[in-house]
């Protein structure tokens, strides 16, 4: 199992707890798009694998989930550690323990030992200030291992609709969008599940505005093709896009209704 803490004894943990919702399935599109694009990475490891799942909530289904993911479409060497800043939610998690997941008591500060390869943070900071994500940021990407991956991101309550950031020891790198097609109206639909660095951005003059504007034009110019199928429309529509933004995946992607685009191209000034 993996270590249980790294934080020095006495000290908090840093953050402030989550609402703590959660669901079974919830993260099923990030995790699906992490072993994709991220799976190499983990098998280049020496040692097996650290991934974290930072503020899994009121029940550790997420980190349950994410082990069996990783481990069956990434690396079967691949460890998980559940962090939550509740202590009576680590203390319910426990009886999940099993060879490769163990959950700890923390916050922003990680405390597992060694440098983490993954760090996914999902629906945990769309209650801070817009001016704080920056730091957290910061903070969580210098936990990471050389080569390392954070996603950080939102999704409603049942994973239809999911935007995530996923970033280096660097900084940011891309900005996933990922969605239930045939529950799909348009995409700026997916406007309310921004991360929050982005979600107060969706003005006009923002870029991420002007993305999500031009997603929605070439759904409609792309409209022919729902005699197809909304997989179709979809892929015809982020094909379009692809002509005016840095988009970073291709049809292999689309189809599982997903577009990533580079982060600088949406990056809100302050960034």
């Amino acid at each position: 199992m993996a270590p249980r803490t790294a934080r020095p004894a006495g000290t908090r943990p840093v953050g402030t707890p989550t609402r703590g919702t959660t669901n079974p399935n919830r993260l099923r599109r990030m995790d699906r798009w992490i072993a994709a694009v991220h799976g190499a990475g983990l098998r280049r490891a020496e040692r097996a694998p650290t991934a974290v799942d930072l503020g899994y909530g009121a029940a550790p289904w997420t980190a349950v989930e994410l082990l069996r993911r990783l481990r069956d479409d990434a690396d079967p060497r691949t460890r998980v550690v559940g962090v939550e800043i509740e202590p009576a939610r680590v203390e319910a998690a426990r009886p999940y323990e099993r060879d490769g997941l163990t959950f700890v008591h923390g916050g922003f500060e990680v405390p597992v030992d060694g440098s983490p390869a993954l760090i996914r943070a999902a629906n945990v900071l769309r209650q801070y200030d817009e001016d704080q994500v920056a730091a957290v940021w910061a903070r969580l990407c210098a936990r990471l291992a050389p080569g390392g991956l954070l996603v950080e991101g939102t999704c409603d309550e049942i994973g239809r609709r999911h935007v995530w950031v996923a970033l280096g020891p660097e900084g940011p790198r891309t900005v996933t969008f990922a969605t239930r097609l045939a529950s799909l109206e348009r995409p700026s639909d997916l406007a309310e599940r921004l991360p929050k660095a982005l979600i107060h951005r969706n003005v006009p003059g923002e870029p991420v505005h002007a993305f999500l504007r031009d997603f929605d034009r070439a759904w409609a110019a792309a409209a022919p093709y729902a005699s197809l199928g909304a997989r179709q429309r979809w892929i015809r529509t982020a094909a379009d896009l692809a002509a005016d933004w840095p988009l970073m995946d291709g049809r292999r992607r689309w189809r599982q209704g997903e577009v990533t685009v580079r982060w600088s191209a949406l990056a809100p000034g302050s960034y």
